[in-house]
Parts: structure tokens; sequence; C-alpha cells
């Protein structure tokens, strides 16, 4: 689970704005942090089907938040996959 702190810090750190929490860059950030997350849970809970369809829900979105940062913008895009360390 993230914490309130975790979560500003992360809206701090990718935030493009004083008050923005709804870029792509935010949002990929976030998603990355939970998948993080839900994969460490899956070593220990290997028969937990349902938050893994969860998962991949996450993984979806991302991938798609992703494809549509790197068509608007491709530099925001390889700084950002260079930032969260993402194979792309």
């Amino acid at each position: 689970m993230m914490t309130r702190e975790q979560k500003t810090e992360l809206i701090h750190k990718y935030s493009t704005g004083n008050a923005d929490t709804g870029s792509p860059e935010v949002q990929v950030a976030l998603l990355t942090h939970r998948i993080e997350e839900l994969n460490k849970h899956f070593g220990s809970h290997k028969k937990d089907h349902s938050s893994r369809h969860g998962l991949l829900q996450l993984v979806g979105r991302r991938r798609k938040l992703l494809a549509y940062l790197k068509k608007t913008s491709a530099e925001r895009y390889q700084k950002l996959i260079n930032a969260l360390d993402l194979r792309k």
C-alpha cells in the first residue's frame, strides 16, 4: 500500500507544474509504483488470480498512457522511461 507521503513525493518528482497531478508522467509514475508493489505481492501469493487480473489492467493502462505520451512528446517520453527505468 502506498502511503500519502510516498504518493506526494512521486507527484512532486514527476509533475510539470505546482498543482499537477493528472499529467501522463505523474499517472505513469503512480501506476509503475503500484505495479511494482503487486509484483512483490505475487512472490508470496502465487494463486491470487483476482489481483493478477487487476495487475494486467494496470499494465494496460500504463501502456496506453506511454503510447499517448510517445505520440505527443517523444522527449518527455524518453525522459520518463529513463527516470522510471522501464525497458522501452
